[in-house]
């Protein structure tokens, strides 16, 4: 498990902000906002903890409390000490949430706090040996004793060298000390060691927005969306990533009307015929021949929005559903060949998304163009890269 909340990320910025304050208190806030800002975590912790022991509803110091205990328990050698501090931060960014606090810092980090076992601990790595190396590494890192951290995961890479945190947090390393060319040879690394993580991708695009190369970070997150395409964190920086180019994520969804007399309920007509008989006949346990249960599937789904789009192109009905978008979004995506893309990333409930890993398999390209040509608009004319 990587929880580790590194490098600014594009939606990370102006998390903590400033409100009026008494003189003394406002220094003070000050003083820990430009600590936590310059990734001086563990200098703003004595200063983040007196300011949320005097105002307990202040969230972004909630938050910033919480990010920096993260911190902290990196550097304690007493892995039962350090599960505390992570449970207290998973505490805190709860608070902060209840208090109206949805910056993209809380919520990436309330995600991965999320995911903790009951202790609070952390393991890094199966071999023991490199799971210390890994701690020592996370220590000096928090100390921000980067050559120190750099030796550790390498150590640790050595006992396994299938190990995707230490890659990605050498890469990590490099890129807390702005050494560009380093940190994404290593987050290439950690990519080619597990492609279907999100988190390498997410930490080069990042990079790659710092240099101004908003068309290459693009290029990134639509690989790490593909990579982890139900994982909200990479949909938020991509939303950030929006914004920053003053666009917008598109939403793409086709709406199938419900039954009821007219020309476009007469086109959609075969979608309702499929999935009648997917749920009625045999076809779902030809497809899935190892599950004992019914469940809506990516090929259910396609076969039924294929249904419709073939039966229009072969009819005379263009004027009558002109005005219909969701037809027309589905027919261009029967035509660029997309229509499983689409129900994996729109309709990707906890059903579908059971077939996407079998899918991206197979047809990473054909998922990567979809959020390419539909999804992620493009910067001045250009796409993927």
């Amino acid at each position: 498990m990587t929880i580790s909340m590194r490098g600014p990320l594009l939606l990370l910025c102006g998390a903590v902000c400033l409100v009026a304050q008494p003189v003394s208190l406002a220094a003070q806030r000050q003083r820990a906002s430009e600590l936590f800002a310059q990734n001086k975590r563990l200098d703003a912790l004595p200063l983040l903890e007196e300011l949320v022991s005097a105002d307990s509803n202040d969230a972004p110091m909630l938050v910033a409390l919480a990010a920096s205990l993260v911190e902290h328990a990196a550097t304690l050698p007493d892995q039962e000490s350090a599960g505390k501090e992570r449970l207290r931060a998973r505490g805190l960014l709860d608070r902060a949430w209840k208090l109206g606090d949805t910056s993209g810092l809380a919520m990436n980090l309330s995600q991965l706090l999320k995911q903790l076992p009951e202790t609070g601990t952390i393991k890094y790595a199966d071999d023991p040996q490199a799971d210390e190396a890994m701690r020592q590494g996370e220590a000096a890192f928090s100390r921000r004793q980067y050559d120190e951290a750099r030796r550790d995961y390498a150590r640790a890479l050595d006992l396994e060298p299938t190990n995707y945190s230490a890659a990605l947090f050498i890469g990590n390393t490099y890129d807390r000390e702005d050494a560009f060319s380093k940190s994404a040879e290593w987050y290439d690394r950690a990519i080619q060691l597990a492609p279907n993580v999100e988190t390498a991708y997410r930490y080069y695009g990042d990079i790659l927005a710092r240099r101004g190369d908003m068309a290459g970070a693009r290029t990134m997150l639509i690989h790490a969306a593909v990579a982890e395409p139900y994982n909200r964190m990479v949909w938020r920086e991509l939303h950030a990533w929006a914004a920053l180019n003053r666009t917008r994520i598109t939403q793409v969804f086709i709406s199938v009307p419900v039954e009821r007399e007219g020309e476009s309920s007469v086109v959609w007509q075969p979608y309702r015929d499929v999935k009648a008989r997917w749920q009625t006949g045999s076809e779902f346990q030809e497809h899935f021949p190892e599950e004992s249960r019914y469940r809506t599937s990516l090929p259910e789904e396609v076969e039924a929005l294929t249904a419709v789009a073939d039966a229009f192109l072969n009819s005379d009905r263009a004027q009558a559903v002109r005005s219909d978008p969701s037809l027309t979004l589905l027919l261009r995506l029967r035509q660029a060949g997309l229509v499983p893309p689409y129900v994996l990333f729109s309709l990707g409930g906890p059903d579908i998304a059971r077939d996407y890993d079998a899918f991206r398999a197979q047809n990473r390209e054909k998922l990567q163009e979809y959020l390419d040509k539909f999804v992620v608009p493009p910067l001045n004319g250009g796409g993927l890269r």
